[in-house]
């Protein structure tokens, strides 16, 4: 039976597993075509293609929860809707995250959240209301660029593709939910506390007051798995109901005394640790596990570890597709298929294993395996791994574990019952206090790879298996080939001569020219409360390819455009900098400056002076070029100094590229200046939701008519511009640099589109 349960697992996972790589969903004609097919598969006699129709028939499954999610975004985008909704939770940014609930009389199925803004209203809201609402919501459109942390999968992922604002017009159920009301009550006990905000996220799962600088911690020490309600602990606290159902089976008659109720018990006390976190998917993901493991005690099935794991792993991505798009979910589960892995191949000799005066070693065992064995893992995911995450992990997770999280635990019950639950918020306060002050004392560990980089991380794999095999006796020369495929660069297409890519910063401007290892920066985007264009989109774009900056060139003074600055020089502390802002430190950005670079040349057409306002027809214009291709750079220019330069630089004007001045605005791109220019491409940088509605139609309509292709972020993300010896190639992050399904332009058009 378990060998069957274990096929039909595998037909889950191979059949869902694919929705995270489509470039876009089958159309309807595709999708009978593979009904059909699973009807003639499974009428076969061969048990492999009644595999195949099963795996067919699970790839449907997650096609069509695509499909519905899609539908639904373009339900609720189209117009104002009212919606009854559940309060879910809300931050310090004026964010509430709503559920909504049923719409048209109907409840709303796949589940689907929403995050609202400056939501206004005279009396006090706590999550577990429930309201009816105006919502008027647009898709979630987030920046795409290659080393980017992908925001448009991650709120995918979490069921929440949906942002807006929102009118209250009726309140349903006034009283806030029994949750909330524990975490108040709880709060308020602790929250004068130092740690409190880890203990926060240790017993609700919510991590909104964790400041930047511990989050900062937590990461290059690799121990952030630790500050939420992770597996392990909830099967710690699984494991306590457990002990503590076997404990009162002291004072019963033996007769009654029985497995299923310490196992009862273990569920119990798992599910309502999860119901604490929120019913967050890292958490329910661990309850899937447990229940498994429940049904497979109750019903003395012997299985192996391996088999459990593809069961888990197929009910969560049976029961919700979308977890292919999680980070967390791909570190949930191959963390636990690499501790099974590092157990089987790589145990511990009995001596050791079985003895508890070893305890340490076993600890160490284990860490080393799974540090190992994640590390392609983290570089895949993160871009980078923490250096210091074994010792950390080492001192942190045995103290958290086994320490911490208990005495919160007791804290959280002793609140309801006893002043004593004081003491133990102060413990628990004491006890992390005792695991991060050693953290800090760390160097910094983290270590970022470029994209080159990342698969040399599967060395780890390949060395760990060599020496558990003996590979590198028996086949050193296969080793040795492995191991060059691995390190070796590997280039789909050829290797352009120099590239000119510009990201996507939103409402800015940010472009990298880059040659032979090296990359100039013209504009650094915007900056926002919480970070900046430098330090969120340039400097990660750069890691990922492995680019050292050398010079950053500001076209004016305007935010959108100098945003990044401070971030870049704090990375990169040796750049020099190039504008027309009248700053000493800053090299001269002045109408006829000429200079090479990488064999590039470099040529000022504006402004006329080096001791400018910044404003926008004070921009930083600039041609590029090899000797064969030309590249014009405009920042803000507008149609005055347009005028200008048609008379002054007609010829210098030319070229092939041309990025689009002032973000496709009115008051930009004259016909006779693209005329004069007579590029084969514009480039725009620009936002989806921008409040000025750019790229403006009649712009855009104005450059088709001049023979311009049209290209811009908001439609196509991060733009790149290869060139090569005899031709140049553009390329554009949601059509071909990644296309997927999950980043196309979901919703209604917009303004211009």
């Amino acid at each position: 039976m378990i060998k069957s349960v274990t096929q039909l697992a595998w037909a889950i996972i191979s059949g869902v597993i694919p929705l995270h790589f489509l470039p876009e969903l089958p159309a309807m004609r595709h999708v009978w075509t593979m009904i059909i097919a699973v009807l003639l598969l499974i009428a076969l006699p061969w048990s492999f293609t009644r595999f195949i129709a099963l795996v067919l028939l699970f790839f449907l499954w997650a096609v069509s929860e695509a499909k519905q999610m899609q539908y639904q975004i373009g339900v609720f985008s189209a117009q104002t809707v009212s919606v009854e909704v559940r309060i879910e939770s809300m931050d310090g940014e004026n964010k509430t995250r709503i559920k909504l609930m049923r719409y048209a009389g109907q409840p709303v199925y796949p589940p689907l959240y929403a995050d609202i803004y400056d939501l206004k209203t005279s009396s006090a809201l706590c999550a577990g209301q429930r309201w009816r609402m105006a919502l008027r919501l647009r898709p979630v459109h987030a920046r795409l660029n290659e080393g980017e942390f992908d925001r448009q999968r991650f709120m995918l992922a979490n069921a929440t593709p949906l942002t807006g604002k929102a009118q209250l017009q009726e309140r349903l159920e006034g009283s806030c939910g029994w949750r909330q009301r524990i975490m108040a009550h709880s709060y308020q006990q602790y929250h004068r506390l130092k740690w409190q905000s880890i203990m926060t996220a240790l017993l609700f799962g919510e991590r909104q007051e964790v400041s930047a600088e511990l989050n900062q911690l937590l990461r290059e020490t690799g121990t952030a798995h630790l500050m939420a309600i992770s597996g392990l602990h909830i099967a710690l606290a699984a494991s306590c109901g457990w002990l503590l159902a076997r404990g009162l089976q002291r004072f019963i008659p033996s007769s009654w005394i029985g497995f299923r109720f310490p196992l009862f018990c273990n569920l119990m006390v798992g599910v309502l640790y999860v119901w604490l976190s929120g019913n967050q998917p890292p958490a329910i993901r661990t309850l899937v596990g447990l229940c498994v493991w429940c049904v497979i005690r109750l019903n003395a099935i012997n299985c192996q570890g391996s088999q459990v794991w593809s069961i888990c792993v197929a009910l969560i991505l049976l029961f919700d597709p979308f977890s292919v798009f999680s980070d967390s979910f791909w570190l949930s589960v191959l963390a636990a298929g690499a501790l099974i892995i590092w157990c089987r191949h790589f145990p511990l000799p009995n001596r050791f294993a079985k003895r508890k005066r070893w305890v340490v070693l076993q600890m160490l065992h284990i860490q080393v395996g799974i540090t190992l064995l994640l590390m392609p893992v983290q570089a895949w995911l993160f871009h980078g791994i923490s250096l210091s995450s074994l010792v950390a992990n080492l001192w942190a997770v045995p103290l958290v574990s086994f320490v911490s999280v208990p005495l919160l635990l007791c804290g959280l019950i002793g609140s309801f019952f006893s002043p004593l639950s004081d003491v133990f918020w102060r413990l628990t306060n004491i006890s992390l206090e005792v695991v991060f002050r050693p953290l800090q004392a760390l160097p910094a560990g983290w270590m970022t790879f470029s994209h080159q980089a990342e698969l040399a991380c599967l060395l780890c794999w390949l060395l760990a298996f060599c020496w558990r095999f003996g590979w590198l006796r028996s086949s050193p020369v296969a080793v040795c080939g492995a191991m060059l495929v691995i390190t070796q660069p590997r280039h789909t297409q050829p290797e352009p001569v120099w590239r000119l890519d510009m990201l996507d910063v939103g409402h800015g401007l940010a472009m990298v020219i880059s040659r032979q290892g090296h990359a100039l920066v013209y504009d650094t985007g915007n900056r926002w409360a919480r970070g900046d264009a430098g330090k969120n989109v340039i400097a990660p774009w750069l890691r990922w390819h492995g680019l050292q900056l050398d010079q950053v060139i500001l076209s004016h003074g305007h935010l959108d455009h100098r945003g990044g600055l401070a971030s870049l020089q704090a990375v990169y502390p040796d750049i020099s900098v190039r504008s027309a802002l009248g700053n000493e430190q800053h090299l001269p950005c002045k109408r006829g400056e000429r200079w090479q670079w990488q064999g590039l040349h470099f040529y000022v057409l504006w402004p006329e002076n080096t001791q400018t306002a910044g404003g926008n027809n004070d921009s930083c214009v600039l041609s590029v070029t090899d000797g064969r291709h030309r590249v014009l750079l405009t920042g803000d220019l507008e149609e005055p100094v347009e005028k200008k330069l048609v008379t002054l630089s007609r010829n210098e004007l030319r070229a092939d590229i041309l990025q689009v001045p002032h973000h496709g605005s009115r008051s930009s791109s004259s016909p006779p200046f693209l005329r004069v220019v007579n590029a084969q491409l514009g480039l725009a940088s620009a936002a989806r939701y921008n409040a000025w509605r750019l790229p403006a139609s009649k712009i855009i309509e104005r450059y088709q008519r001049n023979s311009y292709q049209w290209r811009d972020t908001a439609l196509s993300g991060q733009l790149s511009v290869r060139f090569y010896s005899d031709k140049w190639v553009v390329f554009g992050f949601r059509e071909q640099i990644l296309p997927r399904w999950y980043h196309q332009w979901f919703g209604v058009p917009r303004d211009s589109r």
